[in-house]
């Protein structure tokens, strides 16, 4: 059997770009090469370690140079968590890059003139910005190179409480400190696990499916109301009451404390009931004196504060009159909806998921509002010529689809009632120019603003202004 070949090393090369996902990219020879763990300005030693049709996979081996733009990861899991892979970029450059992901997808993949491209909005919280987390039990955490090298990998407690690790449906980080949600959550996190290792609970094997500690959630709202979800594996009643107890004992702050038996393959409670032990099965959520509900199956947007500064720029781009019918496509729980009520007619709200649907009716009940209305259907089934001559014609569209963006048919669609203007919210700027594409048979492209919901992420959302042509 022959000798596997290896592949190549390249030395003293610079690190120029940050290519589409935030990954860091040199060239070397007219060869991409995307490159882990660097920022654009390092100059490293690189080992090839994937080859692909179009481009080459690499990890640094020695670093000759050290960019201007980075900074020192403030996160002591940085480089193996995954989860805020720009630690080590300095945020000024986090917030070019993004506005040039935007840019990029809009001329490149849509061939889209823009007119006004406003600078991204920063988030005015760069660290403890998200509202939920979620963090998974298990008794066979990932081990620290340290921890293996001890030599002593057959005594050391493998149960753990924290992240999947990129790419790995079975492998858990162990979480000692995370810098994404405020206190209470470290403190929840931490004691929760102290209590399971102490009364020897069995923390969920991801492998075999067997444990009776899965997953825990928590939620904390603008109002410092806070939301647990516990996932047991396991129906065993004494055992679960003593673990809400312990919670509900040691955590008043609590003021939504829940519980659901999930025996199933994955980690999603929308087909399951939730049990709520102990205060109210919600929490609340506030914008400009607007309450907005939030229960354990709801949606809201991750970054309270943001969300708040997104609405206000949709808000500000349509420019509403009194007279005008606004509807709201993938309307979630009818946030942006609600938001918008005050200074229009009417509001019609689009929805495939039900519960969301119930939802948005209640806080718009909870808020007096009394000229909104809210449907439930898929949206290229739900946005037809029947829907349109029981509603009145839209004045404003606001539209903000799921990564995948629209699907044709919508836009079809949307290009056949000819609203005059439309808003189109994403958090995924190249299924959007996509679809803004298709759009600009009959609409042009005003303006468009980026927005930083998730700092330290490669992710960023956009909001796009376009009017009838």
């Amino acid at each position: 059997m022959g000798r596997r070949k290896k592949l190549k090393s390249f030395e003293k090369v610079l690190i120029s770009d940050i290519a589409a996902e935030g990954k860091s990219v040199a060239k070397v020879d007219n060869l991409v090469i995307f490159v882990q763990k660097v920022v654009p300005g390092d100059v490293v030693d690189i080992q090839i370690i994937k080859k692909r049709r179009n481009y080459l996979e690499a990890i640094p081996t020695k670093f000759h140079q050290y960019s201007k733009d980075r900074q020192e990861p403030f996160c002591s899991h940085f480089g193996v968590c995954g989860g805020c892979k720009w630690q080590n970029l300095k945020y000024e450059q986090q917030l070019a890059y993004k506005q040039k992901q935007v840019i990029d997808a809009f001329e490149r993949i849509g061939k889209i003139a823009i007119p006004q491209i406003i600078p991204i909005l920063p988030s005015p919280k760069t660290e403890f910005y998200r509202n939920k987390m979620g963090f998974t039990f298990t008794n066979n955490r990932w081990l620290t190179k340290e921890e293996i090298d001890s030599e002593t990998d057959g005594l050391i407690d493998r149960r753990g409480l924290g992240f999947h690790l990129p790419g790995r449906w079975d492998k858990i980080l162990d979480i000692d400190k995370c810098f994404l949600q405020r206190d209470p959550s470290n403190q929840l996190r931490d004691k929760i696990k102290d209590y399971g290792i102490f009364n020897n609970l069995h923390f969920f094997d991801l492998r075999d499916q067997t444990g009776f500690l899965r997953l825990i959630t928590i939620r904390i709202a603008n109002t410092n109301d806070v939301m647990l979800i516990v996932q047991f594996f396991e129906n065993r009643v004494d055992e679960i009451r003593s673990f809400m107890e312990f919670i509900k004992e040691k955590f008043p702050e609590v003021t939504s404390l829940n519980y659901v038996i999930n025996p199933k393959g994955n980690d999603t409670i929308y087909d399951l009931e939730v049990v709520n032990y102990h205060g109210q099965p919600y929490i609340v959520e506030e914008m400009e004196g607007l309450y907005f509900r939030v229960g354990p199956k709801s949606f809201f947007q991750t970054n309270s504060t943001q969300a708040y500064n997104l609405y206000s720029i949709v808000r500000d781009f349509v420019d509403t009159s009194k007279d005008d019918v606004l509807y709201d496509l993938y309307t979630g729980t009818g946030t942006i909806a609600l938001f918008m009520s005050r200074s229009v007619k009417e509001v019609v709200g689009i929805e495939s998921v039900s519960g969301a649907i119930d939802d948005a009716r209640v806080n718009a009940r909870i808020n007096n509002i009394q000229n909104a209305q809210f449907y439930v259907g898929d949206m290229k089934n739900c946005l037809n010529d029947a829907f349109l001559n029981q509603n009145p014609h839209p004045d404003i569209i606001i539209t903000d689809p799921p990564r995948t963006g629209m699907h044709p048919d919508v836009c079809e669609m949307l290009l056949k009632i000819e609203c005059p203007k439309i808003v189109y919210v994403s958090c995924n700027p190249a299924t959007q120019s996509r679809d803004i594409a298709i759009l600009s048979k009959k609409y042009q492209v005003e303006k468009i603003q980026p927005v930083d919901m998730f700092p330290h992420t490669t992710h960023v959302e956009n909001i796009a202004l376009l009017k009838l042509k």
